[in-house]
């Protein structure tokens, strides 16, 4: 009777939050299409801004509702098919700008923070799966892509399905699985999984015990050394700019005589900044680009095609004819890049406290070596997947490639690197190792530069005060010494377990007992004796140890 009125307990805070808060998977999917309405959303309103301002549209609010779908698909990666040509063959477009692209990945980044609902409060619910956060963002974006390539598909710009069913869904995974990741604390398990697929001889070879340190270290000088060379690409094209005013001036106002038409001149220049960039980034490097089949421009020669459209950019390109010294010059890009490369390395390698403190070396030459060359590898990545969005298609035959070739741009930014950044790695290593001789040990540390060595007194000290003393100066020697916290991966307990601490605590020896303690114990029960007591504190050391009973042998010597 009384199990059958018992009440139930009441449901706890986290509990009752859990309880109230909307099923994760339906929420992922509404952040996904609600990023994909708003990039949709941005594009046909500018789409059609121009055209209500434009004084002689070509079609009516359909057809530039046709067009802002193909451009938002074209940001994408998505190859797009042009079918109001003159021959009446379809024609490719497939050169992406940069800039464009860079609004469907931070909607889908913010998308994936926004599902993963992590919480700021210590109490607070927990963040939503992993799996369930990034499933439901990429499948509610891939939905309004789906239907949006639909509607296209009856334009004059078509998207192509085999580009269509790889470039979308791998930019909706990507920018979903980043924003997702980067809820989550950024943790290093997916990294470590990848690694894992490397074989074990070549992975313990190349990254060692701190296989984290180490690839982290790589992806920042990478990193790094992409934006030197990225920025570095757009100098090169603001100076070549500067240098053909005259021809970029006259492009652009060539293209079109009204003021509508030259400010969407001026939009579509800017959103292929970037691509520009990349594309000076690789004139720099050495393989240069394309400005279609068989025209390569690079430092040593430039061969740009006779007839390409007047566009600003385009004017920008070197004069054809072999390259002087001032085309050559363009390699300083690379060059700094490379030393960015090797101080982010060699900064990574020895950690310097402060100007009289003796540096951390956290690798050792040779290490420093293998970081720097991982490096290389990472940077090749990275220049070839930018060379490889950069460029593209803008027809068939002459007209089949533009931009970098990434086999040749992503191998010549790694040899670049590695080139140039394993020498000032090394050189930069070296000198933050000025000075200091043979490195000092943790205990020397503690004691100031100059300090000699205290003389003997004769004098007997306190034991138990000097021991005191070693001690604190051990432990401030290994508060100072001690790694940050991105390497506290790295660190071991130093100390023994509790329950093994308590198995060395002395217990006071006890005095022999006496002839009439021996009766007196005779005479008591068994039970009492085995009987625990209760009012025994048990976190006492001496209270929870057990002595073990030995056999009292008449007339054998006490045991200390």
């Amino acid at each position: 009777m009384t199990q059958m009125t018992a009440r139930r307990p009441s449901l706890t805070p986290l509990s009752t939050r859990l309880r109230d808060r909307s099923p994760g998977l339906s929420a992922s999917l509404l952040n996904g299409v609600v990023a994909a309405g708003l990039g949709l959303g941005v594009l046909t309103v500018l789409v059609l801004a121009l055209w209500i301002s434009s004084p002689y549209p070509d079609s009516g609010p359909g057809g530039a509702l046709h067009i802002a779908a193909a451009l938002w698909l074209l940001a994408h990666g998505v190859e797009l098919v042009r079918t109001d040509t003159l021959s009446g063959a379809p024609l490719p477009v497939g050169v992406t700008p940069l800039l464009l692209l860079a609004l469907p990945a931070w909607l889908l980044y913010r998308a994936g923070r926004y599902a993963t609902d992590a919480s700021a409060e210590l109490d607070g619910p927990p963040p939503v799966p992993v799996h369930t956060a990034w499933l439901g963002v990429v499948l509610g974006y891939l939905t309004v892509g789906t239907a949006v390539a639909a509607y296209c598909s009856g334009g004059e710009l078509r998207p192509s399905w085999g580009w269509l069913t790889v470039s979308l869904p791998l930019v909706a995974a990507a920018g979903a699985g980043t924003g997702v990741w980067s809820a989550h604390g950024c943790p290093p398990e997916p990294l470590l999984i990848v690694l894992k697929a490397v074989p074990g001889p070549v992975r313990r070879l190349v990254f060692g015990a701190d296989a984290r340190a180490r690839v982290d270290t790589a992806v920042r000088a990478a990193g790094a050394s992409t934006a030197v060379l990225v920025g570095g690409g757009a100098l090169l094209v603001a100076a070549s700019t500067v240098w053909h005013g005259e021809a970029a001036r006259a492009s652009f106002l060539q293209l079109t005589e009204g003021w509508t038409g030259r400010f969407a001149v001026l939009l579509l220049g800017m959103a292929l900044v970037p691509n520009a960039s990349v594309w000076a980034a690789s004139y720099a490097l050495g393989p240069g680009f394309v400005l279609g089949a068989g025209h390569p421009v690079h430092p040593l020669a430039s061969d740009p095609a006779p007839l390409l459209p007047p566009f600003p950019l385009l004017a920008a390109v070197p004069d054809a004819g072999p390259g002087t010294r001032l085309n050559w010059a363009a390699a300083l890009v690379p060059v700094a890049a490379g030393v960015v490369a090797g101080w982010f390395v060699a900064r990574a390698a020895v950690r310097r406290r402060g100007h009289r403190e003796p540096p951390r070396v956290r690798w050792s030459a040779v290490r420093t070596t293998g970081v720097t060359l991982l490096t290389a590898v990472v940077c090749t990545l990275l220049l070839a997947l930018l060379a490889t969005l950069s460029g593209g298609p803008l027809g068939v035959g002459a007209l089949s490639r533009f931009g970098p070739l990434w086999w040749q741009t992503g191998p010549a930014a790694g040899a670049w690197t590695a080139l140039l950044g394993l020498p000032t790695a090394l050189l930069v290593r070296a000198w933050r190792l000025r000075g200091t001789g043979a490195l000092r040990t943790t205990a020397d540390a503690e004691k100031p530069r100059g300090e000699k060595k205290p003389k003997d007194s004769g004098k007997a000290k306190d034991s138990a005060k000097t021991d005191g003393k070693a001690k604190r100066a051990e432990d401030k020697a290994k508060r100072e010494d001690r790694l940050p916290d991105e390497d506290a991966y790295d660190i071991l307990p130093a100390e023994p377990p509790a329950e093994l601490c308590i198995g060395r605590v002395e217990l006071p020896a006890e005095a022999p007992p006496t002839e009439a303690g021996k009766a007196t114990e005779a005479r008591e029960p068994t039970e009492a004796r085995e009987q625990p007591t209760d009012s025994a504190d048990p976190t006492d050391p001496a209270a929870t140890k057990e002595t073990p009973e030995t056999p009292e042998t008449p007339g054998a010597p006490e045991t200390p």
